[in-house]
């Protein structure tokens, strides 16, 4: 199958987006951290941080990809669970970290998880979200997964408040990051994709108001590299 038959679009069918992330699997984190200038290992330190994961406790990383955000968590002694809905993405996961005992690979769709109410501690997804077609549907499946009182750790792509910052943003994503991709990415169709999806997500305070909506307490926000990313955490509510 040709790249760009994969190549996804903002009505985000499952397949094709899992079709897409299957094909660029090999070369992703390194084409991530090169079109991030390297943030992207700032980010996954700031959610690492955000979850605070222990020993003893049990972490889904949802949309985990390859595991790097995954291997972060399981730094700590946690037992974490990678879930992803790329069959590619999930195998190169494996090679690379099937060694790791308190990492399991999991093929999952983030609106419909196959884990039983109240079966993890912390629930996080990394520039996952956006790729889900059902979004608040997704929101409510974590907060039925997580036990109550544990947390909720959001990293996404947002958008900046600075108008003169967010111009440059925007020009940086619309006329470098293609030429970049073409160059260091095997499916460069797929990081167009991207930029259609980072314009038409939802700013910091409408995710925010989506997060509440699904039923989860203690929502609140930071900025990450002047709003390129937002970091959103909460906690579901302890039963009455």
């Amino acid at each position: 199958m040709a790249a760009d038959d994969n190549r996804a679009d903002l009505h985000k069918d499952a397949a094709r987006v899992s079709g897409m992330f299957d094909e660029v699997a090999e070369a992703y984190d390194r084409t991530n951290t090169v079109l991030s200038l390297g943030n992207d290992q700032l980010w996954r330190i700031a959610t690492t941080r955000a979850v605070a994961p222990k020993p003893g406790q049990r972490v889904l990383d949802l949309a985990a990809g390859t595991g790097a955000s995954s291997v972060s968590l399981a730094r700590s002694g946690a037992d974490v669970v990678a879930a992803d809905f790329s069959p590619g993405m999930l195998a190169e996961g494996r090679r690379r970290h099937g060694d790791l005992p308190n990492l399991s690979f999991v093929e999952a769709d983030a609106t419909a998880l196959p884990f039983d109410d109240d079966s993890f501690d912390a629930v996080t997804i990394s520039f996952g979200l956006r790729n889900v077609n059902e979004p608040k549907k997704a929101l409510a499946e974590m907060l039925r997964v997580t036990a109550p009182g544990g947390k909720l750790v959001i990293c996404e792509f947002s958008h900046p408040q600075n108008r003169t910052f967010a111009s440059l943003y925007r020009f940086y994503n619309d006329r470098v990051l293609p030429v970049v991709a073409k160059t260091v990415s095997s499916n460069s169709p797929a990081y167009d994709y991207l930029n259609e999806s980072i314009q038409d997500w939802p700013d910091q305070r409408t995710l925010s108001g989506w997060i509440r909506e699904s039923g989860w307490g203690e929502v609140a926000h930071r900025d990450l590299t002047f709003g390129i990313v937002a970091l959103h955490r909460a906690r579901k509510p302890l039963a009455v």
